[in-house]
């Protein structure tokens, strides 16, 4: 059988996602990592082009990605046991360095136990899985990353099982817990940390002592999940991520190695009994290899730094050089969302302008992320910048000069 019958059909389907504005365009290739030197961070080289790139489009906020600590835990873990884990957990898959970095995650955002995934998306969608059943009600904040909104439906979420409340909007997420219809045994309320297009925060407080007042009202209770991808290990007073920052540990934390922590891999963390269902019922678990001992070894060590003094210092130039960009787009006269992380958006409000800057921005070196109608509506055309802790005062300083010189 030949694929030219659906080929054609496909290249349609793409064809109207260019029309409509949503289709993503060629992927860039970096081909060149080119370490820090004096006074400025790392640049990157992409494939046919000869350009030094700045990445302000990174979530790897602390910068460990090219740690030598973390690239030798890494080839001490590969030389001992290989590349590769050769079984899913259950089936003899399971190797102590996967143990050591449960261990370490779960100690680190204060939890009873963890489990590791190949992602926080498979993760989210195995919470989904282990913890759904026809009285499950979900309650989800409306700007929800897109892996919460697919563990639904993959879980099978019924449409009269959920509610969504308007974004950080607490009193709309008390009239949805009013709203639970009769029947359901237990409430589950999720929400991202860091709401990584706009860089601003869930208030984790207040939404813990809202569910607080209605656990009673349930069998199994209510329970308060976060997807703390964009904060853990580059957020709150010790990298510990939103609920250290908002001053409150919901039930259930579920992260991810790929971004502070410059690694791969996510996981759920939350008490022994929730892990053990976990272990028994996610098919994200159950029916996939896991991570490699390398990247165990290295998500270990990287959670080793983010919790040392040296973790603190990078913590603490993340926090300095997101005020020097802050203020210098302030200063410029540029719109963006007020907040102290990393995700630093810049609202143009028009798709020609944000093309242009992000062309202006990509001429001058500097790699940046644009988003622009359908894809947001017209009016709230935004671009999202990201700190690391390897940008250096005088990389921000080249930046905003040249967003200087678009605003002339």
């Amino acid at each position: 059988m030949s694929l030219e019958k659906l080929d054609h059909a496909l290249i349609q389907e793409v064809e109207q996602l260019k029309t409509e504005g949503r289709a993503k365009p060629p992927e860039r290739i970096i081909v060149d990592y080119i370490p820090p030197k004096d006074g400025r961070g790392p640049r990157y080289k992409l494939q046919d082009s000869d350009t030094e790139f700045i990445r302000m489009n990174s979530n790897s906020y602390l910068s460990l990605a090219n740690h030598p600590d973390l690239i030798h835990a890494a080839d001490e873990a590969t030389h001992k046991f290989g590349v590769g884990p050769g079984a899913v957990r259950f089936i003899d898959g399971t190797f102590n360095y996967h143990i050591a970095l449960e261990e370490r995650v779960a100690r680190f955002v204060d939890k009873p136990a963890a489990k590791i995934f190949n992602s926080a998306y498979t993760a989210n969608l195995a919470l989904a899985l282990t913890v759904n059943n026809k009285q499950t009600y979900w309650i989800g904040d409306a700007l929800n990353h897109n892996s919460i909104i697919r563990a639904m439906r993959i879980s099978n979420v019924a449409s009269a099982n959920k509610g969504i409340y308007k974004h950080n909007d607490m009193d709309d997420l008390k009239r949805h817990l009013d709203a639970v219809p009769e029947g359901i045994t237990r409430v589950m309320i999720i929400f991202d940390g860091i709401f990584s297009m706009r860089g601003d925060f869930a208030p984790v407080d207040q939404i813990v002592k809202t569910a607080a007042g209605y656990n009673d009202k349930f069998p199994d209770g209510v329970i308060t999940i976060v997807d703390d991808s964009h904060g853990i290990g580059a957020y709150g007073d010790s990298g510990r991520g939103t609920p250290e920052h908002a001053g409150a540990n919901p039930d259930i934390i579920i992260g991810t190695f790929g971004k502070a922590f410059g690694v791969n891999g996510g996981f759920i963390a939350g008490s022994e009994a929730l892990v053990e269902a976990v272990r028994q019922k996610a098919d994200t678990y159950i029916y996939t290899n896991p991570l490699s001992v390398a990247d165990c070894a290295a998500a270990t060590q990287a959670i080793d730094i983010a919790d040392s003094a040296e973790g603190k210092k990078r913590l603490q130039q993340i926090k300095d050089r997101t005020e020097q960009f802050r203020s210098g787009l302030a200063d410029l006269g540029f719109e963006s969302i007020p907040g102290p992380h990393a995700v630093v958006p810049v609202l143009v409000r028009d798709t020609a302008k944000t093309h242009e800057l992000v062309k202006r921005l990509y001429d001058a070196g500097v790699l940046v992320v644009g988003l622009t109608f359908p894809v947001v509506p017209r009016g709230d055309e935004t671009m999202r910048f990201q700190i690391n802790a390897a940008h250096t005062a005088e990389d921000i300083d080249y930046v905003l000069s040249v967003m200087a010189e678009f605003k002339k």
